[in-house]
């Protein structure tokens, strides 16, 4: 079997894609992977690194929203369609699982025109076009939360790296404390705004920082690589504030963790319910308000709070997460809450309907 994989621009369309590829192939090593993408996106550092081939084919960036530019994409579409067309060929694929992004919508259409069978993966509570696109072509759609509206829509999850999925965060703990200089017995809150930082998280948890170790919290604060990194004013016999530019480890920064501060991207939401490490959500204020669509239905389930951007404050911190990492109590009813609305196997599952739909064609 030889499968195509089209998720190509961000990390997020590219890690659950890798991680399908990862799953497939330990399932039978001699599954053939092909990887879509673009000569602008992340792909093309990701997928090299991970040991599969890809195949760049043009970008055409679709508008979120129906707009006027949206009757110009199938002129612009044409020549995309074509080489994605090429490569199902040159790879006698089996089967194209898209997960959004430019590469998706040529893929999709490349495939209707070859017979190929689809498989759609949304990892956003809120699916973009190409995905709503790709729906109406197959009834074997993959989503991430719940409660979505896309066409087909089945609750699987979102792939995640081995490292994540199968994190043991009790056994990982002392390892993961060590790596980071954190103390062994206190609690300790995970801050990060991505893979970036975020300026709000880092102004907001600069200043509340003393309060929290002086009542006993440690922090591991992820500042991003572009960030300055702030000196800390750790006294002795309180717990320590540690930051750093990057965590390249975030396996072993969840096993570290007691709780996280965050925003809430599908990737994140999907990692930290995996791991059962409760949350405060501070979705990004810009977009079409995925974030906080991704993050509701783990907080409604008891895994997490949530707080709008402009309402994190020092004081809010104090007030709201203070009190849970201060309680053992609440904070393992939280984990468990995190825990059993995550979807660890979401690999396993879309491993499973990429079959259903292979051998659907060949009935």
């Amino acid at each position: 079997m030889h499968v195509v994989l089209a998720g190509g621009g961000t990390a997020g369309h590219i890690e659950p894609a890798l991680a399908l590829a990862d799953a497939l192939r330990r399932q039978d090593p001699s599954v053939g992977v092909t990887a879509l993408g673009t000569e602008r996106g992340l792909e093309t550092r990701l997928v090299p690194e991970r040991g599969y081939e890809l195949a760049l084919i043009p970008a055409v960036p679709l508008p979120r929203k129906p707009t006027p530019e949206l009757i110009t994409v199938p002129g612009r579409l044409r020549g995309t369609v074509k080489a994605a067309e090429d490569v199902l060929e040159r790879t006698k694929a089996d089967c194209v699982i898209g997960f959004g992004g430019y590469v998706a919508l040529p893929a999709y259409l490349a495939a209707k025109r070859r017979g190929v069978p689809i498989v759609v993966h949304e990892a956003n509570a809120r699916p973009g076009l190409a995905n709503k696109i790709g729906a109406r072509y197959t009834k074997f759609v993959a989503v991430s939360t719940p409660d979505s509206k896309l066409r087909h829509a089945r609750y699987v999850g979102i792939p995640l790296r081995r490292s994540i999925a199968t994190l043991d965060r009790a056994a990982v703990r002392p390892e993961a404390r060590a790596a980071f200089g954190l103390d062994a017995v206190p609690p300790a809150l995970l801050v990060s705004g991505g893979s970036q930082g975020a300026r709000r998280l880092n102004e907001v948890i600069e200043a509340v920082a003393p309060v929290l170790q002086r009542s006993g919290v440690q922090v591991l604060h992820a500042v991003g690589p572009k960030n300055d990194l702030p000196t800390p004013d750790n006294m002795p016999g309180m717990p320590p504030y540690v930051p750093v530019p990057y965590v390249d480890r975030m396996d072993l920064a969840y096993a570290a963790a007691d709780m996280m501060l965050c925003r809430a991207g599908a990737m994140t939401v999907a990692e930290l319910s995996a791991v059962g490490l409760p949350a405060a959500y501070v979705p990004l204020p810009i977009g079409n308000g995925e974030q906080r669509l991704n993050a509701q239905p783990l907080v409604k389930a008891g895994g997490g709070v949530i707080v709008d951007d402009a309402d994190l404050t020092p004081e809010w911190v104090r007030d709201n997460v203070l009190p849970v990492l201060t309680d053992p109590a609440r904070l393992l009813a939280m984990s468990r809450a995190a825990t059993e609305f995550g979807r660890p196997d979401a690999d396993e599952l879309l491993v499973g309907m990429v079959h259903e739909a292979v051998a659907a064609r060949q009935s």
